[in-house]
């Protein structure tokens, strides 16, 4: 049970990376825009608004819990000798070595989020967004969340790193996944082969639910597979061709049920 003081202290958090993250992004958005008539309290900003709260103040428990869990039953199961070989290499080649790893997992657990039904009932919550900016990233189910976060550190577990020495390289994650969905455009030229930008995840989230760009740092991944896409303009749509709840309720436990009970629900509400 949550004491009073650790309530306080989740709910400062929540409000101060709020406030770190709108002074960081809004101007940004304002000064290099994608989509220049894009208002600040857009359409649907406020369900995007409950997703950033659920996220920050709800599952973070939720999904530290779990990345805890699975961490310390894989670094116990990988044989002391292997975790040795990989912490006696240099530090610089550790950090490449876990961050092209976890691009290569994300890069197939993304593609098949969007390629197999049952994984895309929980991932097409984030892609009903249908205008993208800093806070429409925070849309996600907890599920998803989980799943994509426990994929992208999998590599670090498994070599033999606690949570803690990575929580640099997950908070640096983190905020790159806030800022290729913000509503920024910020030509890289050439170097868009090389690191990822919000012109090449804005057509990610494109009508077409195969779109591509799956890769989350680099888009080598894309590149390698035939499945990057980066048109020197924005998309005419995002969001997704299924019906969606509007409520934050609703896209949280519609994945959770089957479309049947889910029409049903729908059709006693409305009576």
């Amino acid at each position: 049970m949550m004491s009073l003081r650790e309530l306080y202290e989740l709910l400062e958090v929540t409000f101060i990376s709020f406030f770190f993250l709108a002074l960081v992004f809004i101007p940004m958005e304002k000064v290099f825009p994608a989509k220049k008539n894009q208002k600040l309290f857009r359409p649907k900003w406020f369900l995007d608004f409950c997703f950033f709260l659920g996220q920050y103040f709800l599952w973070s428990s939720l999904v530290l819990f779990t990345l805890n869990y699975f961490g310390e039953y894989l670094t116990s199961i990988i044989p002391k000798p292997f975790q040795l070989t990989v912490k006696n290499q240099p530090f610089i080649l550790q950090i490449i070595e876990v961050l092209l790893l976890s691009d290569f997992l994300i890069y197939w657990g993304h593609r098949l989020q969007h390629n197999v039904d049952f994984l895309w009932r929980f991932h097409k919550v984030h892609h009903s967004a249908e205008h993208l900016d800093w806070l429409a990233a925070h849309r996600e189910h907890p599920l998803d969340s989980i799943y994509t976060i426990g994929l992208i550190n999998l590599p670090a577990f498994v070599m033999g790193f606690p949570l803690e020495s990575i929580a640099g390289i997950i908070a640096f994650r983190g905020i790159w996944a806030i800022y290729i969905h913000s509503n920024v455009r910020l030509p890289i030229g050439p170097l868009r082969i090389l690191i990822g930008a919000p012109e090449l995840h804005h057509w990610h989230h494109d009508l077409d639910r195969r779109a591509g760009n799956y890769a989350n740092i680099s888009p080598i991944m894309d590149i390698l597979f035939g499945t990057y896409k980066c048109p020197n303009h924005e998309p005419e749509q995002f969001g997704i061709i299924e019906k969606s709840p509007k409520t934050y309720l609703g896209q949280i436990i519609a994945p959770l049920v089957t479309k049947r009970i889910w029409n049903y629900f729908l059709k006693k509400t409305k009576t």
